[in-house]
């Protein structure tokens, strides 16, 4: 009898362990910080650069997007080496749909009832990226479809959570407003603070919970999806904290892990509010810093790295879902794509150029420096490599920037025509030089060079360039 009982042990503990085995190999082919150098990521197994852009923020709600459909721009953004697109579940243009079923002839929203349809896109859209092993990065609630509608996009008049449109609350029993003018910046929805810790509105709350649950219940099956709670949110911090919460514990009951951080809204990476994920890695096990892509040249490399500098311990990714880069934030198109080079040499995790009008999205100016990018990073190892102006002499504010593992490789780009010169006294032996021309896609010939402590580095040509030095020995 002992015996059995023994053996029933044994074989228990074993299906455990073999449960937890399972759990780990398929965990370690999710989205997850790179074991080897935690500020980056790894997908299958494998360290992972993240570099995007797309024309669209709520991608899943697009599959008819110009010119040739969702599919079609995914094929896009790989073919020139991208493999990241940010997604808001978001409703608020013509043809999205919305996640309630609504009645025809009322036109009321029933918040029991889901539209399936819009369920299936998000599921359509989760399966062309995993197969493309593209990163998604999704922001669950973003404050624009939730405030005063801005110029053809829907917000707060359209959306089934507002008591006018639904058959489920009225505005006294929800303590919803029916109508909101401001800007989400205003604060004056308190669709935000309905947890216990805020203003605890537990009717409107269970709905909420509702939706996250169900969007969970499809993107916790793929490997290839990253969390943020809000876009560019400034509302409390409890708001932020509940739902990462809550992501975690349902993840937990599916047996999965996931990554989850917050966007918050100031552009000046110094303010309080990031805090909140800074100083908290056991909540949010990466930051986003896409509000610093507000900043321009030297100021926008400046803050990246003190904020980097205060991540090191414990290190996590810090990604940017998007590149300010258009009309009317980030200083212009060009700027938007000197920030792309400047995270990357920087140390960032994700840079994925913003959708028009407010960056470069997938245009062809924004395909061409992703092509680049990948063209650079191929042959540059940025994983082990860290952020390096110090090895930069007679260097002019803004003129040039630097990534290298000093005695290995060195990266130096330059936003325009330049010259600096690069400390290589940590190399041992002689080395080749090559120039991308970022804007034409090519590498010119390798030059060899021998041994030297200085390399003086003049830009070929006018326009933007990035120079590989290799230590061949």
């Amino acid at each position: 009898m002992r015996t059995r009982k023994r053996w029933a042990i044994v074989m228990m503990i074993t299906m455990v362990l073999g449960t937890m085995h399972i759990a780990a190999a398929v965990d370690a082919d999710r989205i997850r910080p790179y074991e080897a150098n935690p500020t980056y990521w790894q997908y299958k197994g494998e360290p992972v650069l993240l570099i995007g852009g797309s024309d669209q923020d709520n991608l899943f709600n697009h599959p008819h997007i110009p010119p040739d459909g969702l599919e079609a721009h995914l094929d896009v953004l790989v073919s020139v080496g991208g493999n990241y697109v940010r997604n808001t579940m978001s409703t608020r243009e013509a043809g999205n749909l919305y996640a309630y079923e609504q009645d025809s002839d009322t036109g009321l929203y029933d918040l029991d009832t889901f539209n399936e349809a819009y369920w299936q896109r998000f599921r359509d859209f989760l399966d062309m990226t995993s197969a493309r092993d593209i990163i998604v990065q999704i922001e669950v609630f973003d404050r624009f479809d939730f405030a005063r509608d801005a110029r053809e996009m829907g917000g707060w008049s359209r959306q089934p959570f507002n008591p006018r449109n639904n058959i489920n609350y009225t505005a006294e029993e929800s303590r919803l407003p029916e109508e909101i003018t401001t800007h989400p910046g205003q604060l004056e929805n308190p669709f935000f603070r309905t947890t216990p810790e805020q203003e605890d509105n537990p009717l409107v709350l269970q709905y909420q919970e509702a939706y996250v649950e169900k969007m969970l219940s499809i993107s916790l099956e793929y490997g290839n999806v990253l969390y943020c709670v809000s876009n560019e949110t400034n509302e409390s911090e409890h708001w932020s904290a509940y739902w990462a919460h809550f992501i975690r514990q349902k993840a937990d009951e599916a047996g999965v892990g996931v990554e989850v951080t917050e966007m918050w809204d100031p552009w000046d990476l110094s303010h309080p509010m990031h805090r909140f994920t800074f100083d908290h890695p056991e909540l949010y096990s990466f930051v986003d810093i896409s509000q610093n892509t507000h900043q321009v040249g030297q100021t926008h490399w400046d803050n990246m790295q003190a904020a980097r500098q205060r991540l090191l311990d414990p290190a996590r990714p810090i990604n940017n879902v998007k590149i300010y880069g258009g009309t009317p934030h980030g200083g212009g198109l060009e700027e938007g794509t000197h920030k792309l080079w400047r995270n990357v040499l920087g140390g960032l995790a994700s840079s994925r150029f913003h959708r028009p009008d407010s960056g470069a999205g997938l245009s062809e100016l924004a395909q061409t420096h992703l092509k680049s990018m990948r063209m650079l990073v191929t042959d540059f190892d940025v994983f082990p490599a860290e952020p390096h102006n110090d090895l930069l002499r007679d260097r002019d504010k803004n003129e040039a920037y630097c990534a290298a593992t000093p005695g290995v490789q060195y990266a130096v780009y330059f936003p325009a025509a330049g010259s600096v010169t690069l400390d290589t006294s940590e190399a041992d032996g002689p080395m080749t030089l090559r120039w991308l021309e970022i804007e034409q896609n090519r590498w010119h010939d390798p030059e060899d060079i021998e041994s030297a402590e200085q390399l003086e580095l003049n830009t070929p040509g006018e326009g933007q360039w990035a120079v590989l030095v290799e230590v061949t020995q």
